[in-house]
């Protein structure tokens, strides 16, 4: 997937500051943030989507996770709160087809969201 955008931050041929990486896993800023604190907790290997052979991927999902979980404490925002989301699929807001986590926080968040 040397096309997709996510594969290339991961490989180090665009740039990205990582808040978190570890042998399967990687977080970064958003580069269009939706909140004070929007991170993107991704996999090192190009999955497109949660829709794809997730059931394939239970360890995978679980790390997205708990790196998720890790990233908010780093940035003291674990007491305050924050958001998982997912987007799968375009009509859901997925706009990069690899499977991604968005972190959000700093802000108060809605609740629906949408």
């Amino acid at each position: 997937m040397s096309q997709c955008v996510f594969c290339r931050i991961v490989s180090g041929e665009l740039p990205a500051t990582f808040l978190y990486e570890d042998d399967g896993v990687v977080a970064f800023p958003d580069l269009h943030p939706a909140a004070p604190t929007h991170v993107l907790v991704v996999p090192r290997r190009h999955v497109a989507s949660l829709a794809d052979d997730a059931a394939d991927d239970q360890d995978l999902l679980g790390r997205l996770l708990l790196a998720a979980a890790e990233v908010a404490r780093r940035l003291g925002i674990a007491a305050t709160g924050y958001r998982i989301v997912i987007n799968t699929g375009p009509q859901a807001g997925q706009l990069v087809p690899h499977l991604h986590l968005h972190l959000l926080a700093g802000r108060e968040l809605g609740w629906p969201p949408g």
